[in-house]
């Protein structure tokens, strides 16, 4: 039998050029190693099938550590829902993440995705208003009394992702989970922490907080509606991965994004920005 051909990592810098959920699903999964940084269980893995292989990334349900805010033993499934949103929207921002049997159990699988070093969506500036091509957090402390300008790109890329975590309301979005692929596609990663009926938006992307959707963004909205009408394929699929209570809570934040036209702002009544934020 040849050996698999392997799929290197920078290859993978758009949704086309991705393997599909098919190789995740059905493919042997060989744990490498373990990312000790997370706070959950997270397996650095290989996957092989018909020939092919690629990293994947390997959460074990037994290795979550229980939420006070969240059900034990469901953040997987909320990582796959999360991915069948980003699918339906149109825009392939979370890599491709299915649920399955592995060496621990029932986890998530998704599609390694190698970061480019050079990309540069936060920084910090001790100027008071962010320079062109940026949009301003908030103020943030670097030490010794002394504060500095959080700012976040302002590109399309980032901005579609501040879209899609307000459908799924994502309670951390940081620094750390924005991916910026070597081609130039983004992808957000670590959606456990979405979908709670509760408002628990708290996210470093909020430079267009009040400001008036774009375009594309109320067309991705358009194309969520009748996905989530009861019966349509989206909306049985995330039936299958959430509580119906939750899926109509997606479906209410959907309209209520259409008809406001506009991006959220923070809510006072709920930390806006994760910690750490990176």
């Amino acid at each position: 039998m040849p050996p698999p051909e392997r799929i290197p990592p920078r290859s993978m810098s758009s949704p086309q050029t991705l393997p599909g959920a098919d190789l995740l699903a059905r493919g042997e999964l060989t744990v490498r190693g373990r990312i000790r940084e997370a706070s959950n269980a997270v397996l650095y893995c290989s996957v092989a099938y018909g020939g092919r292989e690629a990293a994947c990334v390997y959460k074990p349900v037994a290795g979550e550590r229980p939420l006070w805010d969240f059900p034990d033993g469901n953040l997987a499934r909320r990582e796959v829902a999360a991915y069948e949103v980003s699918e339906a929207t149109g825009w392939g921002l979370v890599p491709p993440t299915v649920l399955r049997d592995g060496p621990y159990g029932e986890g998530m699988v998704q599609l390694w995705i190698e970061a480019d070093p050079g990309a540069r969506l936060l920084a910090l500036t001790e100027d008071e208003e962010p320079g062109e091509g940026w949009k301003a957090v908030g103020e943030a402390e670097v030490g010794e009394g002394r504060t500095a300008l959080l700012v976040h790109a302002d590109t399309p890329e980032l901005r579609r992702l501040a879209v899609l975590d307000a459908v799924i309301n994502n309670g951390d979005r940081k620094g750390g989970h924005l991916l910026p692929a070597p081609g130039g596609h983004l992808y957000g990663i670590d959606h456990g922490v979405t979908f709670h009926v509760e408002d628990k938006l708290r996210t470093l992307l909020w430079g267009w907080a009040g400001e008036e959707l774009p375009a594309e963004a109320v067309e991705a909205l358009d194309r969520l509606g009748p996905a989530l009408t009861p019966g349509a394929p989206l909306a049985t699929r995330l039936a299958e991965l959430l509580t119906g209570a939750e899926v109509a809570a997606v479906r209410a934040r959907v309209a209520a994004l259409r008809a406001d036209g506009r991006h959220p702002e923070p809510s006072g009544q709920w930390p806006a920005i994760p910690w750490p934020p990176v």
